[in-house]
């Protein structure tokens, strides 16, 4: 690991958003009172000022009041609160429901979508959606059918919409969207069926389409400039990405973009990363596959990228690189820094500079990590930034049919898109994460738009000797790149993180528990049972004086989807039916909304 220096101040970006921002979010950001974007800010640090709720009487916590969403399927992201008004959001079918804080959560009006069932079937992972997006008084939803609608924040009437992908070939959406001045930032879903993966931006007042970036393909597609465009200090150069594709293949390359955005406003850059390509299977697809499993930095208002790093070329494991980016400025050897830090599926943790794309760190954050011996860190190495792959864990040199066995972790990954926090109090993130691996077996598989294009059979199980959970959430150091502390869990850890000025940290857990821990020492200080297992990201508000915490619980997604979609067979759901088999022995479904407060 390159040594980078002691962390001794920091700085949260989403606390100095300049003007060249979107004004209405900025303003809504800045006001703690609110939760006004999925991520907390435009740095995703998930970290609230609120300190009225603290470590000294986190204890105390009780029930204020619930809602029901009438939905039983898997309910990721989290409710927004804009000035007395709460939006909730449902899985399939995506309904959207403004409660009337000042007036016991009346629904004042509720946004019900008709969609065409099918798309369920074409959803790889449940049908998840990850939450709403709020600028200029509206209230932004990109439903599952890739349908991008724009509501009016008081009364729900619908100012316009568009269509941003095709079900029928398999692109489909489970993300939010980002307001970025006058812009929306939306993504796609669908890797697991042979689509050519996109970022777009749409104006938030017309809906027109600004521009397009795809992940895979030609430069012009790719929204690149082969001699400004950098990959650690070098130009990519010219056909970047088809050149690392057999054929045409980029074409349903994957690289799809259903995670998270962030956004520096000094910098104007947007980042995010990209998904796994297609096939799940190696053998079919050789060469590095770029600009799968890549970080990108891109210019707001043009789209262009301004540097990209991929972490896992030619990936053989599933390991999507679309986990949230959080933005900090930290003194790193004596000189003040903007960095970025991403917690990849790939059990890598990296720092960069997210002006230049400089790596920094990468290091393993689950010690069970086994498919790479880690990432080349010299800068005149012919391989620099590249992962090390453990012949043992290849599936690729393994072969097609043959059951590559013990790869940790599993392509759900050490974190999949559950959000991380980062607290400026501590200088420590805070990530939910999965201590699982897998079995991986690939086959040769033939593409038709619209149905799975995946070519692999995977089963999944605890890493072995260990604590026998499948799950732990830590505190990491982004500067050292190590873990200060790391608290075992049963299952999986698939809720958002929140940090707060309270000196608390508080995630959900599959089996249904809100739990707060002491930021500094991970000390358990608070938990409660919720009616399903959570999968939901934990937010706070308050309102005339009081502090308020809420979750979604709801168990699903790819961990929960054995219970959220009846499936049994241990190896459907992509390998997870099996590996969380016992989760039906602490949760049921459910779909509510859980809100917390202290005694009066």
């Amino acid at each position: 690991m390159k040594t980078i220096g002691i962390l001794s101040l920091t700085l949260l970006l989403g606390m100095t958003l300049s003007a060249s921002a979107n004004d209405s979010v900025t303003e809504a950001i800045g006001n703690s009172k609110q939760w006004a974007i999925q991520t907390g800010d435009y740095a995703n640090t998930r970290y609230s000022e609120l300190d009225q709720i603290n470590k000294s009487n986190v204890k105390d916590l009780k029930v204020a009041w619930t809602f029901s969403t009438g939905v039983l399927r898997g309910h990721e992201g989290s409710p927004l609160v804009i000035g007395d008004i709460m939006y909730v959001h449902s899985p399939f079918p995506n309904t959207v429901f403004a409660l009337d804080l000042a007036n016991d959560g009346k629904i004042l009006w509720r946004y019900e979508p008709k969609q065409n069932p099918d798309v369920i079937a074409v959803m790889c992972c449940d049908t998840v959606n990850r939450g709403l997006a709020y600028a200029d008084g509206k209230v932004f939803l990109h439903q599952a059918d890739t349908t991008l609608v724009a509501l009016d924040a008081k009364t729900g009437e619908v100012k316009w919409s568009v269509v941003n992908g095709d079900p029928t070939k398999g692109e489909t959406n489970t993300a939010t969207v980002l307001p970025v001045k006058d812009k929306l930032i939306v993504g796609i879903s669908g890797g697991e069926y042979g689509v050519q993966g996109h970022v777009t931006a749409y104006s938030i007042e017309t809906g027109e389409l600004l521009w397009r970036a795809y992940s895979v393909g030609p430069d012009d597609q790719l929204l690149v400039d082969p001699e400004k465009t950098t990959q650690l200090g070098k130009p990519i150069g010219k056909d970047s990405s088809i050149s690392t594709w057999e054929g045409d293949q980029w074409k349903i390359g994957g690289g799809t973009t259903w995670g998270w955005y962030s956004y520096d406003p000094e910098l104007n850059l947007i980042y995010y990363g990209t998904g796994n390509p297609s096939t799940w299977n190696p053998k079919q697809r050789p060469g590095d596959n770029k600009w799968s499993m890549t970080i990108f930095a891109r210019d707001a208002d043009t789209g262009m990228a301004k540097w990209v790093y991929q972490m896992t070329p030619h990936d053989e494991w599933d390991f999507d690189g679309v986990n949230e980016m959080i933005l900090t400025d930290q003194e790193v050897d004596g000189q003040m820094r903007k960095l970025l830090t991403h917690f990849d599926r790939n059990g890598l943790a990296y720092t960069l500079d997210r002006e230049t794309g400089e790596l920094l760190v990468a290091e393993k954050y689950d010690p069970a990590v086994n498919w790479t011996t880690g990432v080349d860190m010299d800068p005149a190495s012919e391989t620099y930034g590249r992962p090390a792959v453990v012949a043992q864990y290849s599936t690729e040199q393994n072969g097609e049919d043959t059951n590559t066995t013990g790869v940790c972790p599993a392509a759900l990954g050490t974190k999949d898109q559950q959000p991380a926090a980062y607290s400026p109090k501590t200088n420590l993130f805070y990530v939910p994460t999965n201590h699982v691996c897998m079995d991986y077996e690939p086959f040769k598989v033939s593409y038709a738009a619209g149905q799975p294009y995946v070519g692999a059979t995977l089963s999944m199980y605890p890493a072995p000797d260990s604590h026998g959970g499948m799950g732990n959430f830590i505190a990491w150091d982004n500067i050292k790149g190590e873990i200060k502390w790391s608290l075992p869990e049963q299952f999986s850890v698939w809720s958002g993180a929140l940090a707060t000025a309270g000196d608390i940290v508080f995630y959900g857990t599959l089996e249904g528990y809100l739990k707060a821990i002491d930021s500094e020492t991970g000390e358990e200080l608070f938990k409660f049972k919720t009616p399903s297992g959570i999968i939901g990201n934990v937010m706070t508000y308050e309102r005339e004086g009081k502090q308020y915490v809420a979750v979604l619980s709801g168990v699903g997604g790819w961990a929960g989807i054995g219970l959220a979609a009846g499936l049994t067979n241990p190896t459907e759901g992509l390998g997870a039916v099996g590996g969380y088999a016992a989760l039906s022995e602490y949760t049921a479904l459910g779909g509510q909304l859980t809100v917390f407060e202290l005694p009066d």
